[in-house]
């Protein structure tokens, strides 16, 4: 009997002839004893089952994640970067610590750099490959993990590496390796500016981040354009940033003439998505005391009637913004002590 069911188990015998059970680990398994006493049928229990299956998990994980920093090791080889780079961009959603992993292995990040120097003589004049394109974009996929991961994101900004970025986003090219370039290089930006962190404002507002975004906004692809307005809309929406944008009358005329433009399009090429985002811009700007009365005159006739009714018409909370807005330009053009805003009478911009 001990040779069937093996030792160092606990035998528990039940009154029932035909049953014998023992303990196994976690979860326990039945043995029942048929018609013959040399054939035993074993039943297992789900508690057993589940536990196996989750040492199983754990064992798998323990092996993808050795795979995983093996190919991030193979970063700092230049023969096996290209393969390194294109995996670990595919893995980068399920690999859940890569980003701390890139940034304290030695020599990664400086590798990633480099797939991007590499490429700035391929700018101008425009000479960029598909193939590059791709393989600096498996670099720039890899650095928004960085620049999205709350451990790593500081000491992305301290190292300045969002200017590395600057003249992918600086090209004027329509080309197909041009778009995506500039596309990757903005969802870098586009991770940083999502995690609401003032330290990123400031950071951008230090920079040309706000002028290269605009013209993106007026001249990229459809997608291009959505991801730097949702930037321009995330500097909007910090406090400090939204005071050096309405700071001046220059800067807040640049904004407001692009979104402008991108209105007008918009009437003709309807884009949801898009028109989301520059709402979003308008309604902020209207926080401000100085832009709100500029935007009284300068504000799109199509945003001001029913030009977007039909877009919009399942879209509640883009609806809801743009009647907030209408709603604050509509207000009582004097200063009223009881309004939200007392205490802070409207300025002339500076000269």
């Amino acid at each position: 009997m001990h040779n069937v069911l093996g030792q160092h188990h606990d035998l528990l015998f039940c009154t029932c002839a035909d049953r014998i059970c023992r303990r196994a680990g976690k979860g326990w398994a039945r043995i029942r004893l048929e018609k013959s006493p040399a054939v035993l049928t074993v039943n297992r229990i789900p508690e057993a089952d589940s536990w196996r299956k989750q040492t199983c998990r754990m064992e798998r994980e323990r092996e993808r994640t050795a795979e995983d920093t093996q190919l991030v090791l193979q970063l700092t080889n230049p023969d096996q970067r290209e393969g390194a780079l294109l995996e670990l961009s595919k893995k980068r959603e399920a690999f859940t610590d890569l980003a701390p992993i890139l940034w304290h292995s030695y020599g990664t990040i400086s590798a990633l750099l480099q797939e991007m120097v590499a490429i700035y003589p391929l700018l101008s004049p425009p000479t960029l490959t598909p193939h590059a394109s791709n393989r600096v974009c498996n670099a720039l996929a890899l650095l928004q993990c960085v620049a999205s991961h709350p451990e790593t994101r500081a000491l992305f900004l301290k190292a300045h590496i969002p200017l590395y970025l600057y003249p992918f986003l600086n090209t004027v090219s329509k080309n197909r390796p041009f778009e995506y370039l500039r596309l990757t290089s903005l969802g870098v930006i586009g991770a940083l500016v999502k995690m609401d962190d003032a330290e990123v404002i400031n950071f951008l507002l230090q920079t040309e981040i706000i002028p290269l975004c605009l013209r993106i906004m007026e001249t990229g692809s459809e997608l291009s354009k959505t991801v730097a307005t949702f930037i321009v809309q995330k500097i909007l929406l910090d406090e400090h940033g939204l005071e050096y944008i309405c700071q001046t009358a220059e800067r807040f005329y640049a904004v407001s003439t692009v979104l402008g433009n991108m209105v007008a399009v918009l009437v003709e090429s309807p884009s949801v998505r898009l028109l989301k985002h520059v709402v979003r811009c308008y309604l902020r700007l209207s926080d401000n005391l100085r832009a709100r009365e500029a935007l009284r005159q300068c504000l799109p006739d199509a945003l001001r009637n029913n030009t977007f009714t039909n877009v919009l018409k399942d879209d509640v909370s883009v609806k809801r913004w743009l009647t907030s807005l209408l709603f604050n330009l509509t207000e009582s053009k004097e200063w009223s002590p009881r309004r939200a805003d007392a205490g802070k009478r409207p300025l002339r911009w500076k000269p």
